[in-house]
């Protein structure tokens, strides 16, 4: 038996994102998420004889928007497929879907690659096209009961399918991120991965370094969070080395990440395409799509998160980690620029942004909207500047601001919070300090320094951390020699 110590992981993704649409693909039928059981439902969505679908316009806008954001060839003339295969879930046993022709073909995503150069990985698309989605099927009582709910059936869907340029569970994860984060931007899909309007099948082989051949891969179905898709492929790409290294061979299969006992499990045989029996689905007539409506759409696709993080590095002199963290999210961006506006300096902005405001939105779960006007935030950055409260004041006054929505200036003003700044009362609390702590004063002469520390905190003790740090600091150097 030959063990191969060195294996070439290869990864594609299947990301499958439900449009923001009020109405499902082919009806009327509304798509609020969260309502009692099939009671979003009627004949064409499940599937009684004698309907017909009709399309969606809106929701093929929203694919075509895509495919423009994401740089794919968008044809001219594409057309659904029935997709069949039989699942409780699957009311009409067959999904209309897009098969030889879809809509968008082509594509990429540009992610930084996170090493000292700071370079950036294109992962090419294969394609995108539209569908229905399913129901859902419900198990309850320890597998003893199975309900189906029909609401979701019919929803429109986007499946984003990637070329296997995809190297590591680590930029798995990040690509997903970077789709959700486009999708969002376009206002097309509302990326709610625990509500399942955003999930993703991952499929993984292995094969071993230098050979060209691809190996037999896997594929985990429906992962629904970051952390799950760098879960789940981490320990599908160990359990394939096992196998492959003991002697075994993979079997092309369908598998399930199992969140309790973090492992993949076998859900069934991997279907070819011969395997759901596509044609041309003889309800729908192709689509025709001309380029003046192509045109009009890519006028409407706004800023993208790769240009504006782009220009906030050029504009606001920002490091390449704070543009990416910051336009990860629209709301975020555009708050970070309406505060900037006002008159504070950018890199104080993010500082505050990726740190105590990161921190609080996670400790609090309130990480949609920032909790923490811009003005106000622009208000604590002056009282920082102009020395009416020092860093670490700052942060207990923010933190307020965020539980209360008070201004900095309320609050300073409530708390008795301004900053001491008058030398002669400082002089005269360093003085105390240095007399108080004899020992600590004869290792700093004899060249402990670092001590400096030790006494900057006596006095903030003594003034409540009201006192100028920076006064403090030059206090102490002029007294201790």
């Amino acid at each position: 038996m030959k063990i191969v110590n060195d294996y070439e992981t290869v990864i594609g993704l299947e990301i499958h994102a439900q449009m923001s649409t009020q109405s499902k693909m082919f009806c009327g039928c509304p798509t609020r998420f969260g309502e009692e059981p099939n009671t979003q439902t009627c004949p064409v969505c499940i599937g009684m004889p004698g309907v017909l679908p009709v399309i969606n316009k809106l929701a093929l806008e929203f694919t075509i928007k895509t495919g423009v954001a994401l740089g794919c060839k968008i044809s001219p003339f594409s057309r659904f497929a029935r997709k069949n295969y039989f699942y409780p879930d699957l009311p009409k046993g067959y999904q209309i879907s897009q098969y030889e022709l879809p809509i968008c073909e082509g594509g990429f995503v540009t992610l930084l690659v996170d090493d000292d150069e700071g370079g950036e990985r294109r992962i090419n698309l294969t394609r995108i096209h539209m569908e229905e989605d399913a129901g859902k099927n419900i198990h309850e009582g320890a597998g003893s009961f199975s309900y189906v709910d029909l609401n979701r059936a019919g929803v429109p869907l986007m499946e984003i399918v990637s070329e296997p340029d995809i190297k590591t569970p680590k930029e798995a994860a990040a690509y997903v991120r970077k789709i959700r984060t486009i999708l969002r931007y376009l206002k097309v899909c509302d990326g709610n991965m625990e509500e399942g309007s955003l999930r993703c099948d991952a499929n993984v082989s292995l094969r071993p370094q230098g050979v060209k051949e691809l190996g037999v891969k896997t594929e985990i179905k429906n992962i629904n969070s970051f952390k799950f898709i760098e879960k789940a492929l981490e320990y599908e790409i160990q359990r394939q080395k096992r196998i492959l290294n003991e002697g075994g061979r993979i079997i092309q299969e369908t598998r399930l990440w199992n969140t309790t006992t973090g492992m993949t499990e076998s859900m069934r045989s991997k279907e070819e395409a011969h395997d759901y029996r596509y044609f041309p689905e003889p309800d729908l007539v192709p689509l025709i799509v001309d380029e003046g409506w192509i045109a009009q759409i890519r006028k409407e696709i706004p800023e993208l998160p790769d240009d504006k993080r782009q220009r906030f590095i050029n504009d606001y002199r920002l490091p390449p980690y704070d543009a990416e963290f910051l336009v990860a999210e629209e709301v975020a961006a555009d708050y970070f620029e309406d505060t900037v506006r006002l008159g504070s300096n950018p890199k104080d902005v993010s500082n505050w942004m990726m740190g105590e405001m990161m921190r609080l939105a996670k400790e609090k779960g309130k990480s949609d909207v920032p909790p923490v006007m811009p003005a106000h935030l622009n208000g604590l950055i002056k009282l920082v500047a102009d020395g009416t409260i020092n860093l670490k004041t700052a942060k207990i006054v923010f933190e307020d601001m965020f539980n209360t929505g008070k201004s900095a200036e309320e609050l300073v003003k409530e708390k008795g919070l301004v900053q001491i700044s008058d030398v002669g009362q400082l002089e005269t609390t360093v003085e105390a300090v240095i007399t108080e702590n004899p020992n600590e004063t004869a290792r700093y002469k004899a060249g402990e320094t670092k001590l400096t520390g030790f006494f900057v905190g006596e006095v903030m003790k003594k003034t409540k951390g009201k006192a100028n740090p920076k006064a403090v600091n030059e206090i102490l150097r002029r007294l201790l020699g």
